[in-house]
């Protein structure tokens, strides 16, 4: 028997296949933090070491920042929605994405805090996934309802650009340390968790495009059998609508285990 059609529309704010990714993207986190783990501990010293797991980590990371522009652009378009139900004008949202991408960012700063007892200065997180996604949300509300940044020609030409000069800002170190923000870093510097503006917020951006295109006007554009009540399914929306908890807590919930079953530290 065929699987129903989903609803081509969310009221619930949901859409279950991009929180269903989200959760994929959660599992792969865990899954390289835990090999990471079983080098810091000595458990496995050739295993992370292998050049999968540097690819890993990186499609692990723009999946989950790709699902942030697509998300934006979902949640613009059913707020839109709701205001043209009731016939007004949708309002400028600049206050509410920068409160949200604020927390993220506080959420970072906190991160920032504790590596920097747990690492030292030379190791600690500056500028991380947490701040990274926090500065994005700010610095995509214009794109989501801007007349000239909002057009999605100009969101799709602007993160391609800024992934091809992903690799010429990256490329060699520049002795501004105060720029590490932007891509440009500085000789010796080595982190756990450092992504840039340029280029990963071009994956934003192009996240937004495609989120502007397959769900506009918070309706689904590709026909998509309904998996939602699938058990798997299920497990990966859980995950996925709860990604920031998730990552906050489990690096500290595997590494007491690890201490638990191995009895050392790092």
């Amino acid at each position: 028997m065929s699987k129903k059609p989903s609803p081509s529309s969310s009221r619930s704010g949901h859409f279950w296949e991009i929180d269903a990714l989200r959760g994929v993207a959660i599992v792969m986190m865990v899954t390289f933090h835990f090999v990471y783990d079983l080098y810091a501990f000595g458990i496995s010293n050739t295993l992370f070491e292998d050049r999968f797991w540097h690819y890993f980590q990186r499609t692990t990371a723009s999946l989950f920042i790709g699902l942030v522009g697509v998300s934006l652009a979902v949640s613009y378009a059913r707020t839109a929605q709701g205001y043209a139900e009731r016939s007004q004008p949708v309002p400028s949202m600049g206050r509410k994405y920068l409160a949200r991408g604020g927390r993220l960012l506080g959420w970072g700063l906190l991160i920032s805090t504790v590596t920097y007892f747990a690492l030292g200065p030379d190791a600690y997180i500056q500028f991380g996934i947490l701040h990274f996604i926090g500065a994005s949300v700010i610095l995509a509300a214009p794109f989501l309802g801007g007349k000239i940044l909002g057009n999605s020609w100009v969101i799709l030409i602007g993160g391609a650009t800024l992934l091809l000069l992903g690799p010429i800002v990256t490329g060699g170190p520049v002795d501004f340390p105060w720029l590490l923000w932007l891509g440009f870093v500085p000789a010796g510097y080595q982190a756990v968790d450092y992504f840039p503006l340029i280029p990963w917020f071009g994956l934003v951006l192009i996240g937004l495009f495609l989120g502007r295109v397959l769900y506009a006007d918070n309706r689904r554009r590709l026909p998509l059998p309904d998996l939602s009540r699938l058990l798997p399914i299920k497990a990966l929306q859980w995950l996925g609508q709860r990604s920031l908890p998730i990552y906050l807590l489990h690096q500290i919930v595997l590494y007491a285990l690890f201490v638990l079953f191995t009895g050392g530290l790092w």
